[in-house]
């Protein structure tokens, strides 16, 4: 009977230790994937960390990219500025200089309306003074730039303008050699003859036949008879050079003396 029971607590000292040895292998197992399993989540995080320090390098170099291309913008832009700067000093100034000189025309244009009468009535004695050469004409002109005066559809700058062309105009005239046709009164008969002027020096005249010259004389205002035999064949050569019918050439022309003062 002792060794039957011997034998039954050798038998419940296996199963005891065998069912201890399961667990224990259970446990050890249970252990190992744990292991793993926080060695793979470490893993996992090291890989999801390393993706974030990648993208956030690249982050960084496209930030640094960005900021050196913007750097060079703003250094771009600060010299665009200080340029723009420099032309908007100038033209402050260009604007200043102008109202100062619109100030000034506007006195100017008040003291012009009173200036152009007194011009006009300068220039008509003087043509009235002067050697007749297309007398009527030029005192047309006179008359024109009068009349234009009381126009409300012309402002003070053009009809200034307008009077000094006319001047311009008076003053070409002496360095100019010209030729016209007109009519001249010789002994109470109106006769049509040619005209030479040659500035304000001398204007004389010829009849087509040649047998009738003559020229002005400023200091009687009257014309006077020349001998053709001195002057036809110099005034009928001055016509043909004006007509582009002869080559420039000296001619003998009646000049009056200067006056000694």
């Amino acid at each position: 009977m002792t060794k039957h029971r011997l034998k039954e607590v050798l038998i419940a000292t296996l199963i005891t230790a065998g069912t201890l040895g399961g667990s224990v292998a259970a446990v050890q197992a249970t252990t190992l994937d744990s292991i793993l399993a926080v060695g793979k989540s470490k893993n996992n995080a090291a890989r999801n960390s390393q993706v974030k320090i990648d993208r956030l390098a690249d982050e960084t170099r496209d930030l640094l990219s960005d900021y050196k291309t913007v750097t060079k913008q703003v250094d771009g832009l600060k010299v665009y500025n200080a340029r723009l700067q420099r032309q908007i000093d100038n033209q402050v100034a260009r604007i200043a200089g102008i109202e100062a000189d619109i100030d000034k025309s506007t006195v100017i244009a008040r003291q012009i309306p009173p200036l152009v009468p007194r011009m006009l009535d300068g220039l008509e004695a003087f043509i009235k003074l002067d050697v007749p050469f297309e007398e009527k004409e030029r005192l047309a002109r006179v008359q024109m730039l009068r009349s234009s005066l009381d126009r409300d559809n012309l402002d003070t700058a053009e009809i200034f303008r307008a009077v000094l062309e006319a001047y311009n105009i008076e003053l070409q005239y002496g360095r100019t050699i010209s030729t016209y046709k007109g009519p001249i009164d010789t002994n109470g008969s109106e006769r049509e003859v040619d005209f030479l002027q040659v500035g304000r020096i001398a204007l004389a005249y010829r009849s087509s036949d040649g047998a009738l010259n003559g020229a002005w004389d400023n200091t009687s205002r009257s014309w006077v008879t020349l001998p053709s035999s001195d002057y036809d064949a110099a005034i009928k050569k001055g016509i043909a050079i004006v007509n582009k019918q002869a080559t420039t050439d000296l001619l003998k022309m009646p000049i009056a003396a200067p006056e000694a003062n």
